[in-house]
């Protein structure tokens, strides 16, 4: 009997510290930034290649392509989940073979934008983009270009996010 005793106590004590433990962290309470992971961008060495490894061995679903005037692909969108995408886009001179940017989507572009001026980080002013989309660009301490964007109607990433299945 003792032992039941000692051993319902010891399962009771169990519950309560692992209770206690499942209760969120203060990070977890904190309020969202507003700030979303939409994509990150990369310099293919061999865009072609690039394309089936992520298409067809990956799975990834190519979400759209745009080209330039002679039809040449400038850049991808790869669909991972609604509304976060891998871009892929052709290494150049310019362009270095590796990571090009990340892509962040903020709840108000206008206002990060704001508040990261506010800050002391440098931001160029929004322009449209070829995907239809208004972008703008800040570096990090490290030198990654973050892209900060807001989707304007009829922007291609939009468009691939409301028809995802």
């Amino acid at each position: 009997m003792r032992n039941l005793i000692r051993s319902i106590t010891l399962f009771a004590a169990g519950i309560v510290v692992g209770a206690f433990l499942m209760q969120p962290t203060p990070a977890q309470q904190k309020q969202s930034t507003g700030l979303r992971l939409n994509h990150v961008g990369i310099y293919a060495k061999d865009y072609d290649e690039s394309m089936r490894f992520y298409t067809q061995t990956i799975g990834l679903k190519e979400a759209f392509t745009v080209k330039d005037a002679a039809g040449k692909p400038t850049l991808s969108y790869l669909q991972i989940t609604k509304d976060t995408f891998l871009e892929i886009a052709p290494a150049t001179g310019d362009r270095a073979v590796g990571l090009s940017h990340i892509g962040i989507w903020p709840e108000n572009l206008a206002a990060t934008v704001a508040l990261l001026r506010q800050r002391g980080v440098k931001v160029d002013d929004p322009r449209t983009g070829s995907t239809q989309t208004s972008i703008t660009n800040a570096t990090d301490p490290n030198g990654i270009r973050l892209e900060l964007l807001d989707f304007l109607p009829g922007s291609l990433p939009k468009k691939a996010m409301d028809d995802w299945k």
